[in-house]
């Protein structure tokens, strides 16, 4: 351990409770993403109207063929049956990732300037939780009754509600983990999520062989989708109740206090708050601060779009390039996600004891190198290589960043930071599967995927490079620095 946090360590028992917000909303997203496209595809398959816009749209703009392809569409029967399903649910499964570059900053913000006995954060956990549990619930009854309409209300109304609590629910670990410790508080986190994660993605098949489900009529659907529900409540109730947020109202002292005008007393108040909320927004980042900022969102933008597009296209690059089966693929990438897991803790004491820039610039280099390994040689044994080194690289990087960010912004605005931060890589997970389906297009096979990743990679290690702001500040050299301000 370096001088920085030497002395202190992590209180494992109150992040593990704090991750139990985080896993219930892991365990969401991991059953959302596989089943709405199942349910999306059997609802909008059977609906005339869009078999009559994939016609129109085909006959306007034949282009779309080639795009299509390269998404993993098949279009050998593009003049006898096309359809643009999977294209429309592509645009529909970006709805979370809009709506989170849209109110997850705004909520973020909003966060840091709300004053209750409650505390910062868990208002916003309390009210958007247990509505989006709700319309979780009721997303597969959409196709119980056959409405498109109710599944879109239902749909769009949970990515909605998720966005807004989502930032708060993050924010709750750095603020309650000292800022030399947030790396490894952030590896505890991170792992919680990818067990929440492997949860979800398990549960539709636990379910199944539990209760004998019939998975071709999607008998276990409402189950899993309620099954997701009661986590997202359990996970709430245990953030009520172990985690305590300190009561954050501003205080009003002197003669004030001891006014008899009530009326004067809440004038007074009022304006103690507005002075407060004057004070975090007078904190200005200096010029140096913000260019490290911009590069780090802009690191964080290239390093996403390199890893979504692992996520998104490697089971058609399994199955193209090297003959695999979807279900191989599948393994393939759980031991990505299990090297991740396994790095998790790791990555945050090796970004506590050499500096969370070296660390992410490490995971970088790693990432970059077994993947260009791979390129030249084509070798399957690399891809293996590269799987196992990659998961535990992109530890590296991702339990390192959102601390470095929070650290540019200071204590006064991790909810508007932590927005920051989903907004860059929100972005990317909008944009990384556009371009690559394009580049994909233009190069005719799935193999250009280990030359656009890379490339990604080393434009987010350029854009680090220029970042001179984030590493932890120890706590004497805080305290000693606000004394002087007093």
């Amino acid at each position: 351990m370096s001088d920085k946090t030497a002395g202190k360590k992590l209180d494992y028992k109150k992040t593990l409770l704090i991750g139990a917000g985080f896993m219930s909303t892991s365990i969401a997203w991991a059953i959302y993403d596989p089943y709405i496209t199942r349910i999306l595809e059997s609802m909008l398959s059977a609906s005339t109207r869009v078999t009559s816009w994939s016609n129109w749209l085909i006959q306007k703009f034949p282009r779309l063929l080639d795009f299509a392809s390269a998404q993993g569409e098949d279009v050998g029967t593009a003049l006898t049956g096309f359809t643009l399903v999977p294209l429309f649910i592509g645009l529909i499964m970006t709805f979370d990732n809009i709506f989170g570059v849209i109110f997850q900053p705004t909520f973020g913000k909003l966060s840091d300037n709300t004053h209750t006995r409650f505390g910062k954060r868990m208002p916003f956990i309390l009210i958007g939780a247990p509505i989006s549990a709700v319309l979780f619930a009721l997303i597969p009854w959409s196709e119980r009754t056959v409405s498109v309409p109710m599944l879109m209300t239902f749909v769009i109304l949970f990515v909605m509600v998720m966005s807004m609590w989502r930032a708060p629910v993050v924010a709750l670990m750095p603020d309650l983990t000292p800022h030399e410790l947030r790396s490894e508080g952030n590896a505890i986190i991170n792992l919680c999520g990818g067990i929440g994660g492997l949860i979800g993605m398990l549960a539709g098949s636990i379910l199944v062989a539990i209760f004998g489900f019939n998975s071709d009529l999607h008998e276990e659907f409402p189950w899993v989708f309620l099954l997701g529900s009661i986590v997202m409540i359990l996970g709430t109730l245990i953030l009520f109740f172990f985690v305590k947020e300190p009561d954050n109202r501003v205080k009003v002292t002197g003669e004030v206090n001891k006014a008899a005008d009530e009326a004067a007393r809440k004038r007074a108040e009022k304006e103690a708050v507005k002075a407060e909320k004057a004070r975090i927004k007078a904190i200005k980042l200096s010029r140096s601060e913000r260019v490290s900022l911009v590069f780090m969102l802009f690191s964080l933008f290239f390093l996403f779009c390199g890893t979504n597009s692992i996520t998104t296209f490697f089971s058609l690059f399994a199955k193209e390039v090297l003959n695999k089966s979807t279900a191989d693929a599948t393994k393939m990438m759980a031991i990505f996600a299990v090297c991740s897991m396994a790095a998790a803790i790791p990555a945050g004491k090796l970004g506590q004891k050499i500096g969370r820039k070296k660390t992410i610039l490490i995971g970088l280099v790693m990432f970059t190198t077994v993947f260009v390994l791979y390129k030249i040689t084509g070798s399957l044994a690399i891809i293996w290589v590269a799987l196992v080194v990659g998961g535990a690289a992109n530890m590296m990087i991702t339990v390192n960043t959102l601390p470095l960010v929070l650290e540019i912004g200071g204590l006064d605005k991790v909810g508007t930071f932590t927005g920051y931060y989903y907004t860059a890589t929100f972005s990317a997970q909008i944009a990384a599967p556009i371009i690559f389906g394009i580049v994909r297009m233009f190069s005719g096979t799935y193999n250009s995927l280990f030359v656009f990743s890379p490339t990604a990679f080393v434009l987010s290690l350029l854009c680090i490079l220029f970042v001179k702001h984030g590493e932890a500040i120890p706590e004497d050299v805080i305290k000693e620095a606000q004394m002087a301000d007093d």
